[in-house]
C-alpha cells in the first residue's frame, strides 16, 4: 500500500511538474511556427495554459492530499512533509492566481485592443499593460516550476529518512 501512495504522489508531481516544463517549449515552437499570426499562437498558448493550470490544480491537490496523509500512514515522518507541503500550496496558489487572475486580466486587455494585442501601439496603455501581465504570467510558472523541483527534492530527502 505504501508504496501505491508513494507512486501516486510521484505521478501528481511528475504530471504537473513535467507539463510545467514541457509548456514553454510547445509554446515556443506555437509562436515559432505561426509567427506571422501572432493572434493565433497568443489564442493557442492561451487554451493551452488553461488546460496546464486545471492539470497542476488537480495534480497539486491529490499531492497535498497525499502528503497530508502520508505521516498517518507511516509513509514520512510529520516533519519531513511540511516543506513539501507547503511548496504545493504555494504551487496552488500561484497556479489560481495565473488562472484566475493575470489570465482574465490579459484576455480584457486584449479584447478591449480591439482582439489583437499585437496591433496597436506599443505605447498604448492597454499593450502596456498586457504586456506588463505577460511578464507576470511568466514569472509566475517560474515560481511553480522552481518551487515543483524543490518539491521533488525534499520528497526525496523524505524518503531517506526513517520512519
Amino acid at each position: 500500500m505504501k508504496t501505491l501512495l508513494r507512486t501516486l504522489l510521484y505521478l501528481a508531481l511528475i504530471v504537473w511538474l513535467g507539463a510545467e516544463i514541457f509548456f514553454p517549449i510547445v509554446a515556443a515552437i506555437t509562436f515559432t511556427s505561426l509567427h506571422p499570426d501572432t493572434h493565433t499562437a497568443g489564442t493557442i498558448v492561451g487554451q493551452l495554459l488553461r488546460i496546464l493550470h486545471g492539470m497542476g490544480l488537480v495534480s497539486g491537490m491529490v499531492a497535498l492530499a497525499l502528503l497530508a496523509l502520508a505521516p498517518a500512514w507511516g509513509i514520512y515522518k510529520p516533519r519531513n512533509v511540511l516543506a513539501p507541503m507547503t511548496l504545493a500550496v504555494l504551487m496552488i496558489g500561484c497556479t489560481v492566481y495565473s488562472q484566475f487572475g493575470i489570465i482574465p486580466a490579459m484576455e480584457r486587455d486584449r479584447m478591449a485592443a480591439g482582439g489583437a494585442i499585437q496591433s496597436s501601439d506599443a505605447r498604448n496603455p492597454l499593450t502596456v499593460d498586457f504586456n506588463k501581465l505577460h511578464n507576470r504570467s511568466e514569472d509566475v510558472e517560474m515560481v511553480i516550476v522552481l518551487c515543483g523541483l524543490a518539491t521533488v527534492v525534499f520528497v526525496a530527502r523524505a524518503e531517506s529518512v526513517r520512519i
